[in-house]
Order: structure tokens, then C-alpha cells, then sequence
């Protein structure tokens, strides 16, 4: 029996979304891939990466509050888009979204499989990542309370994790803490060694797309937005401590990888967290920080699977693609769409046989254009909300939450983003996205418009055919 998205059950409180968002933002993008753009872009102009970054997400989610509270719906992005940009934009919005989410699942299980090559190098990449795979459809295949309360326990553990790494490697900078080699407390130092930017102030755009994919996940809130209690009062209060917990969580992990990993040495086959706490030299520090990586990157592939689902349920819920991707459990579960997500998570196995340090880096950038992409849409979206919403003859101050300084917001946060489209386009490594994402973007658009164009076509004929028999 098809129950439909009246009965999404609405289980996820305060503090799950908090966590939700925390999920998906603290993943493989802080925990790996900062490793490569602190030796793209050196120290400092890493830490100026994330700090613009962060700024940008913000922006962006001030943008996403004024939409989602005022339309709390699950998959709430490409409705939005739909409505106030365009139809075609909204059908691309929602599958570029889920490009993101299940790109980025193969990113994750790739990640945790090479973690665990620390303990057990003999064995295959691939064989972690099918094991994670299945643990984590697990988690979405039940209930949302289940999968919002194990989120809930996997953030909370990186939250700890990541605050003891900040006071540990600030005691290990300023000399507090000893480093194993016994070399003298490096201060600063190392920051600016090199100088400003080693390789150019405009590496820094050139990585902007890897920070955008290390921040993606904080618009978790408002695919959750549909299956949150209260989202007038939550939705607020979660895009309220954003910048502080980005700041404290990213900028702040930076500033300690920055000053204590040569960018020189800096990779993805290896976590910078683990290499840093093994400079440091506190007992089992490392070990214990790679398990915390794990888990991280398994909560931030749950946070994904969750929301590559709610994406392509919305999709069909608006009819949009076949009504069985849109069929709930009992439980309020979009099971087929779960399923479906989680065939992305065969990237996995791709990149982890054929040249797992190169691939996951195109994964990254991938998954961080797409996300670009949508971030783009939701600054859109508002702006033309807030102009469609005047001009009915509402007022601004019957809305919820409000997006401040409009119209400077959706603008500065539009060609932010697109800033960081660009300057992919002079970087070899990622430029490859480009010419998978813009090509995808076209596809969709192009099935929208044809399957609309069939479906008219075919309503014609049916209207027709019932005219001529009832003659």
C-alpha cells in the first residue's frame, strides 16, 4: 500500500537537526581532502579558503531560512527553485542535488576504506567499503528516529573528537605539549614559512571547490525541514549558530593543521588529523583519531544517503519522475528511493580499485560543483521570493525568519559561488568535473522539457481519443 507524503513522520527535534547538519558538514571534506588543499594552497591561504568559505555558507543559509520556514517541506530545494526561477531549473536543482549526495557516498566509503588500510594494509579498499555500505543503508532503511538518534551519537563523538584536537594541537603549537621528534614549539611559523601563498593567491580560488564540498551538508536543514517538529522555531535556531559552529569547527581545525603539517606533506592518502597527532606524540593519538575519522565519515554518509533519498522521493512526490520512487514504509521511510541512492555508493568500488588518490579527488570535485550549483539556486530562489512576495502585497515582517541586508545576501552568496566555478577551470586536477557536471546539468534540463513535452503530447491524444468515442 502506497502511503503518501502526508504521512512523513515529523521525529526530528532541536537537537537532531543541529546534529544533522553537523553530520554532513564534518565528513571526508575536513577529516581527508583538507590535506589537499592545505598543499595546494599553503597554510595561510588554506585558512583564508575555509574562513571565505565559511562566510559564503552562511550567506547561503540565511537565504535557505527565509525559504524553509516559510515552506518547511522535505526536499524543499528544487521546489523552490521551480517556483520562483523555473520549472527546468527546479527538475535539475533536485537531481543535481542528489548527484551530490550520492557522488559524495562514494567519496565516503572510498575514504573509510583507506583509513582502515592504517590497521589492515593486506586487505582490499573495496572490501571496507562494501561493509560500510551496508551498515549504512541499515541505519536509513529502518525508521527516521532511528536514523535521526544514530546521527545524533556519531556527531556528538566527532564534536568531542575535534574539540580535544583543536586543545591539543594548540597545547602542541605553543609548546605545551612536546613533539615526538623533540623538535622546539613551532609556534606560527609554519604558516607563513613559505610565504603567503607558495603557490599564487589564486590557488585559493582554484581550491575553493574542495572547501564548498567540505562544507556541503549544511543545507541538510532544509531537506529536513519536512520531517522536523516545530520548523518555525528549529529551522531558526539552527542556521543562528552556523557561522560559530563552521568558524570554531573548521576554521579553527585549520588553523591547528596549518601550523603543525609542512603543506609538503600534506595528502589524501592519508588523514592530515593522523599525521599531525602522530608529530605530536601522544599515546595511541593517532589510532584513536583514525577511528573517530571513520566514524566521521560514516556519519557523514548517513547525513548523505538520508538526503539523496528525500531528494528523489520530492522528485516524484511533485510527479516529476515515476511515483515508486516516492512510496513510504510504515515507518515513513522512502525505501526505493533509499535503495536507488545507495547504487551511487558503487563509485566506491571504482575509485578504490583504479587510483584511489586521484579519483577521490574528481569524486570531490564533482560532488562540490553540484553543491555550488544548488547553493546557487537557493540565493536565486530568495531573491526572487522575496520580490514575488512583496509585490502580492505581503509584507516583510509577516515572514518567520527573514533573510537580513536583502537584496546584498542573495547576490554576494550567487557570485561567491560562482567565483569558485571559475577558478576550478584553471586547476588540471579538478577541471575533469566541469565537463561531467555541466554536461549532466544540460541532460537534465533536456529530459524535463521532453518528458513534459511527451506527457502534453500524450494528453492531447487521450482527450481527443475520449471526444471522438463519446461522437
Amino acid at each position: 500500500m502506497k502511503i503518501e507524503a502526508k504521512d512523513f513522520k515529523r521525529k526530528m527535534k532541536t537537537r537532531h537537526l543541529i546534529m544533522l547538519s553537523l553530520g554532513g558538514v564534518i565528513g571526508t571534506g575536513l577529516f581527508l581532502s583538507s590535506g589537499y588543499t592545505i598543499h595546494q594552497a599553503g597554510p595561510f591561504g588554506t585558512i583564508l579558503s575555509y574562513l571565505i568559505g565559511a562566510i559564503v555558507v552562511y550567506l547561503v543559509m540565511m537565504c535557505l531560512g527565509e525559504l524553509s520556514v516559510h515552506m518547511p517541506e522535505t526536499g524543499s530545494f528544487h521546489s523552490y527553485a521551480a517556483k520562483y526561477i523555473g520549472p527546468g531549473t527546479g527538475y535539475a536543482v533536485g537531481w543535481l542535488y542528489w548527484l551530490t549526495w550520492t557522488v559524495a557516498l562514494g567519496s565516503e566509503f572510498t575514504a573509510a576504506g583507506l583509513m582502515m588500510q592504517r590497521w589492515f594494509p593486506s586487505v582490499s579498499v573495496w572490501i571496507w567499503s562494501g561493509l560500510f555500505a551496508a551498515i549504512i543503508f541499515g541505519m536509513n532503511a529502518f525508521t527516521v528516529r532511528f536514523f535521526a538518534e544514530s546521527e545524533f551519537w556519531f556527531s556528538l563523538v566527532k564534536v568531542v573528537a575535534i574539540v580535544f584536537f583543536i586543545i591539543a594541537g594548540g597545547a602542541a603549537i605553543v609548546g605545551f605539549v612536546p613533539l615526538a621528534d623533540s623538535s622546539p614549539a613551532p609556534f606560527f611559523t609554519n604558516i607563513t614559512d613559505a610565504g603567503l601563498f607558495p603557490n599564487g593567491a589564486f590557488a585559493i580560488i582554484m581550491t575553493m571547490l574542495a572547501v564548498n564540498f567540505a562544507f556541503s551538508g549544511t543545507e541538510l536543514i532544509g531537506v529536513a525541514a519536512g520531517e522536523t517538529k516545530e520548523p518555525t522555531k528549529t529551522i531558526p535556531k539552527a542556521i543562528r549558530t552556523t557561522l560559530i559552529r563552521l568558524v570554531i569547527f573548521y576554521v579553527g581545525t585549520i588553523v591547528v593543521l596549518s601550523a603543525l603539517l609542512p603543506s609538503e606533506a600534506a595528502s589524501v592518502l592519508e588523514s592530515p588529523f593522523v599525521a599531525v597527532l602522530g608529530r605530536i606524540g601522544i599515546p595511541y593519538a593517532a589510532d584513536l583519531m583514525n577511528v573517530v575519522i571513520i566514524t566521521a565519515i560514516l556519519s557523514a554518509a548517513n547525513s548523505g544517503l538520508y538526503a539523496s533519498s528525500r531528494m528523489l522521493w520530492s522528485l516524484a512526490d511533485k510527479k516529476t519522475i515515476p511515483s515508486f520512487f516516492g512510496k513510504l514504509t510504515k515507518s515513513g521511510v522512502p525505501l526505493v528511493a533509499t535503495i536507488t541512492s545507495m547504487l551511487g555508493g558503487g563509485l566506491a568500488l571504482l575509485s578504490s580499485i583504479y587510483a584511489p588518490d586521484t579519483v577521490y579527488i574528481l569524486l570531490v570535485s564533482i560532488s562540490g560543483l553540484a553543491v555550488v550549483f544548488v547553493w546557487m539556486s537557493i540565493s536565486a530562489s530568495q531573491f526572487f521570493f522575496r520580490r514575488r512576495f512583496i509585490k502580492e502585497g505581503n509584507s516583510v515582517k509577516d515572514l518567520a525568519y527573514k533573510t537580513p541586508l536583502y537584496p546584498f545576501v542573495p547576490i554576494a552568496s550567487f557570485f561567491l559561488c560562482l567565483a569558485s566555478v571559475i577558478g576550478i577551470a584553471f586547476d588540471e586536477g579538478q577541471r575533469v568535473a566541469l565537463y561531467c557536471t555541466i554536461p549532466f546539468v544540460g541532460f537534465c534540463y533536456a529530459a524535463y522539457y521532453v518528458t513534459n513535452y511527451v506527457k502534453k503530447k500524450r494528453s492531447v491524444e487521450y482527450v481527443n481519443t475520449s471526444e471522438t468515442q463519446s461522437h
